[in-house]
């Protein structure tokens, strides 16, 4: 529903008042786009910044959405991954009952019981002294010390030399053996502490034992079956005159990288662009009776007859080629500029009271909050969008806009640090860059700490290629923006922390990476970074995610590797939010949307309606703003994208309409956008409620819900082909498009106090 004009000067008594407003407000702002332009208190802020800080780019377009060549599937050439059929139980005694017994312990602390005794400020008085240290570390870090890094070994496997291949096997094997008895002294070491020790711990100490406990450990046999899997594989790559390097996982998923001489392909740096690393999966099938003659000089195909080999082994729980999966903006039309200056106008994004009986609002003060019509409170009075998140209510009924013990993991392209509103902000947490193929990394290097956004650009020859700064406006819709710190825009959760992990990078993100990236993020692996020939290190997460946010898609079923991933940070009580996509079809073709244990966020406009590019499907959750750049339903002279931060250029001045060449906030539309609202919502949730379980803080969520109409969910027959017809309506289809809207002013008050601060 459009809301503008007259529908913004509700009750007549004061027409006059606000028409006298108007007019006062328009002599004191000189020139402001020829008189057009009214600055409604609302603005104030907006009106008082500074253009830096309002900046901002985008205009409402007229847009076809369609899957172009981009969104095909691709697959990183010479890269593969598998995990080895039916891993069985460590076969040491020992070490089984040393496992079950800390894991009892574990099961005390992640009880509600021990949850809330690790909350509490203060031990109890009865409690015993803290353990003896068992290191040399001072008292306060006690086990928790650092322990030598426990690399996982790399194997090199060249088809020349197959006797030196498998001694270097036999060798990584020695060397396994090593790291296992040092971790399984780390286990016993965390096996001896009672209930008592941990309720002596000072607060940030059993913080500490939490992130320590979450780690996986390195087991015996996951390691022994993927070094006796590296036999079959040099088998196969020498079938084909391959050889490659294979990396080895404490949780079981191998990486292998193949390549004509055994060298590691992404060491190479080729001329002709992202064909030297990337292939459509499509047009890299292996043929029958293939062999190393007939698949010549064809790393593609190589990889593909690989793949389906060691497939057909029948000694892989899965093999699969290194998808790249990309963000999911909603793109633009080609043709039309990123942004250009329009006329403000007050209307349905203006300030709001809270409903009836509730406390007064208190907004943030950045001034782009004026034009975050997404989490306003849903309605149609004024100060209310149809489409909007009820996140202002919630703020202030609850009392609750996050809490610094919450984290959100945002793996994407990586975080611009240098952005005005996010340099300075204390949300964001040390990350990581998880991209491996330096060509794809373009930062000059693999793996490393910093998580800094170089730019994703992938073809510079292509019309209107730009790089997309994803990550950044990811992240500043969930909390990584300073918020009510007079500046830009505001964040969902205003106190949480941003862990940003990068995944994407030139041309999209290997699945490898993505795997590894969400894994690390819950804190379940290390990164591991290379400070000098043979010298390896190990970097954890210090800060691991409560809830990650996957704002990523590949247009396919969900890959076996990724659903492993997934289903080991949620068995650790991690709740990962996804995307649906936008590409116009069902879910369950689409991934991560499509794969189990995700809650999957489809796209809604400023009406509160599916966007015309969302994906939709049983396996959707939420509806959430995701915003539509081709509609301006709110009346507020701005298109109905979701506006946050990130790098742009072609801008202009909200309040004079003035060009500006540059600005660091961007309306953007697509299901990338839906998610992270509904990562913030569960953020609020989680800090309101820190012991509440992954399935607790869903079903919080589920039940706050908005239940959608029919109509909220279809769209002609013609634009989504495969959705079923509304009977009366043969031209209109309608689309699963989950449980409801999203509608944080639904969520009920605690009858006690909430963890928020």
């Amino acid at each position: 529903m459009a809301l503008g004009g007259a529908a913004l000067l509700t009750g007549c008594d004061q027409i006059d008042t606000r028409i006298e407003r108007a007019r006062e407000i328009a002599d004191a702002s000189v020139e402001q786009i020829n008189g057009e332009t009214v600055i409604d208190p609302t603005y104030r802020n907006l009106e008082s910044a500074s253009p830096e800080d309002r900046a901002l780019a985008g205009t409402v377009v007229t847009a076809e959405f369609a899957i172009d060549d981009e969104d095909r599937p691709m697959f990183a050439i010479g890269s593969i991954i598998a995990k080895p059929l039916a891993i069985p139980d460590a076969e040491s005694v020992d070490i089984v009952e040393d496992a079950e017994q800390m894991e009892a312990e574990l099961d005390y602390f992640d009880s509600p019981e021990g949850e809330a005794m690790m909350d509490a400020e203060e031990a109890p008085a009865a409690a015993p002294p803290a353990p003896a240290p068992l290191t040399t570390q001072e008292p306060g870090s006690v086990f928790l010390e650092v322990q030598p890094a426990q690399v996982m070994p790399k194997i090199t496997l060249d088809p020349r030399d197959a006797e030196e291949s498998r001694e270097e096997i036999a060798q990584a094997s020695r060397k396994f053996d090593q790291v296992v008895i040092q971790d399984d002294t780390k286990r016993l070491q965390m096996r001896s502490l009672s209930k008592q020790d941990l309720e002596a711990m000072a607060p940030e100490d059993r913080a500490e034992t939490r992130k320590l406990a979450r780690r996986a450990p390195i087991e015996r046999e996951v390691v022994r079956k993927q070094l006796d899997a590296n036999t079959v594989m040099l088998d196969t790559m020498s079938k084909y005159g391959v050889g490659g390097e294979v990396a080895l996982s404490r949780q079981g998923q191998m990486v292998i990288q193949i390549g004509a001489d055994g060298a590691n392909p992404t060491q190479f740096t080729g001329r002709n662009g992202p064909a030297d690393f990337l292939a459509r999966t499509e047009a890299a099938e292996c043929p029958e009776g293939a062999d190393a003659a007939s698949v010549g000089d064809d790393l593609a195909v190589a990889t593909a007859c690989v793949v389906r080999d060691l497939r057909a082994s029948g000694q892989f729980e899965y093999v699969e080629q290194d998808y790249i999966f990309q963000n999911q903006f909603a793109r633009k039309p080609k043709d039309t500029p990123y942004g250009t200056p329009g006329e403000t106008k007050t209307g349905s994004t203006g300030s709001t009271g809270s409903p009836t009986g509730q406390p007064v609002s208190q907004e943030p003060d950045d001034p782009l909050w004026a034009l975050q019509w997404h989490f306003r409170d849903k309605g149609t009075s004024e100060g209310r969008t149809a489409g909007g998140a009820g996140f202002e209510s919630f703020w202030n009924r609850q009392g609750v806009r996050g809490s610094d013990g919450i984290v959100v993991a945002v793996v994407d392209t990586g975080l611009q640090m240098s952005h005005p509103d996010i340099a300075a902000s204390p949300n964001i947490m040390q990350g990581y860059d998880m991209v491996s193929d330096p060509r794809m990394g373009n930062d000059g290097d693999g793996r490393d700490i910093d998580a800094n956004d170089p730019g994703d650009m992938c073809d510079p020859n292509k019309p209107n290629a730009a790089d997309s700064f994803h990550g950044t406006h990811v992240a500043g819709t969930i909390g990584a923006a300073a918020t009510n710190n007079g500046s830009g825009v505001a964040g969902g959760a205003w106190d949480v922390r941003i862990v940003p992990v990068r995944a994407l990078g030139k041309c999209g993100g290997r699945l490898s990476d993505i795997n590894d990236a969400i894994r690390w993020a819950a804190g379940l692996i290390p990164a591991e970074v290379n400070e000098g020939p043979q010298v390896w290190t190990e970097v954890w997460n210090e800060n691991p995610a409560d809830i990650i946010n996957l704002s990523i898609g590949l247009l396919g079923a969900c890959p076996a590797s990724l659903q492993d991933a997934i289903d080991a940070v949620t068995e650790e009580g991690v709740i990962v939010v996804s995307a649906a996509g936008n590409a116009r079809m069902s879910t369950s073709l689409y991934a991560p949307a499509g794969c189990r244990n995700v809650v999957t966020v489809a796209a809604s406009d400023a009406r509160g309606q599916i966007a015309p590019y969302s994906n939709f499907g049983p396996e959707v959750m939420v509806l959430a703003p995701g915003g539509d750049l081709t509609r301006d339903d709110n009346g507020d002279g701005k298109p109905d994208g979701v506006l946050s931060t990130k790098a742009a250029t072609n801008c202009y001045d909200p309040v004079t309409g003035e060009g500006v060449e540059n600005c660091f906030y961007a309306y953007e539309q697509g299901t990338s956008m839906a998610a992270p609202h509904v990562s913030a919502a569960l953020a609020l949730l989680k800090s309101r409620d820190p012991a509440a379980s992954r399935d607790d803080i869903i079903s919080t969520l589920r039940a706050a819900l908005d239940p959608r109409e029919s109509l909220q969910c279809a769209g002609l027959c013609t634009q989504y082909p495969g959705a079923a017809p509304i009977e009366g309506s043969p031209d209109m289809c309608a689309r699963p498009c989950g449980v409801g809207l999203l509608n944080m002013a639904n969520v009920p008050l605690k009858a006690t106090d909430g963890g928020g601060r």
